[in-house]
C-alpha cells in the first residue's frame, strides 16, 4: 500500500471575486511540501459537481475551504457534498474557514453535522481567518504566518493520523458492511 496520504483540498465557494481562491491557494501550499500527503484541488467553479466523484473516492482525506455565507456554509459547497455519499463514508475531514469576526466557524459548525451524517470524521483542529480580507496581503500570504502555519501543522497532523487509521480499517473491512459482531 502507497503510505502517502491522498488529500482532497475542496474549494468551498463559487462566487465571482471570491476571496477562496487565495485562503485556498494557501492551504494548498501549505501541504505540498509535506511529503506525507499528495493534494488534489477539487473546485466546483473548474468543473460540474458530477465531475468529482473518482477524485474524492480516491481521496484518504478532505480538507474543505470554505467562507460562511449568512451564518453557514455556501450551497455551492452543499450540493458538492449532497451529490455523493460513499464517497465520504470512514475518511477524516479537516476545515480551514474564513470569513467576518467569526473567522467562518459557524459555517464549520454546521458542516460538521452534514459530515457526521454521512460517516466521515470531523477533525477538532482547523485553521480560521477572521476578517480574512485583513489576514492576507496582496501577495495572497497569511500577515501573521506563523500563527496560521501553526495551525495548520497541528490540523495537518491530525488529520494525517486520521487519514492513517481509518485507511488501515477501510483496508480491513468494508465500512458499508459494518455490523455489530457477536
Amino acid at each position: 500500500m502507497n503510505d502517502t496520504i491522498k488529500v482532497a483540498v475542496i474549494y468551498g465557494s463559487v462566487r465571482e471575486g471570491r476571496f477562496c481562491d487565495t485562503v485556498g491557494q494557501w492551504v494548498v501550499d501549505q501541504i505540498q511540501p509535506r511529503k506525507a500527503f499528495a493534494t488534489v484541488v477539487i473546485d466546483p467553479v473548474a468543473e460540474p459537481v458530477s465531475a468529482f466523484g473518482k477524485r474524492l473516492d480516491e481521496a484518504d482525506a478532505f480538507v474543505v475551504v470554505t467562507p460562511e455565507y449568512n451564518h453557514s456554509y455556501p450551497a455551492a459547497l452543499k450540493a458538492l457534498i449532497d451529490g455523493y455519499k460513499a464517497q465520504w463514508q470512514a475518511k477524516p475531514v479537516a476545515f480551514v474557514s474564513y470569513g467576518g469576526a467569526s473567522g467562518g466557524l459557524r459555517a464549520v459548525e454546521h458542516l460538521r453535522h452534514v459530515f457526521a451524517e454521512l460517516h466521515a470524521v470531523g477533525i477538532r483542529d482547523g485553521v480560521m481567518f477572521p476578517n480574512s480580507w485583513e489576514q492576507f496581503d496582496e501577495h495572497g500570504q497569511p500577515l501573521q504566518a506563523q500563527r496560521f502555519e501553526r495551525g495548520m501543522q497541528t490540523m495537518l497532523a491530525r488529520l494525517a493520523w486520521w487519514a492513517e487509521t481509518l485507511r488501515q480499517g477501510r483496508a480491513e473491512r468494508d465500512y458499508t458492511q459494518a455490523v455489530m459482531l457477536d
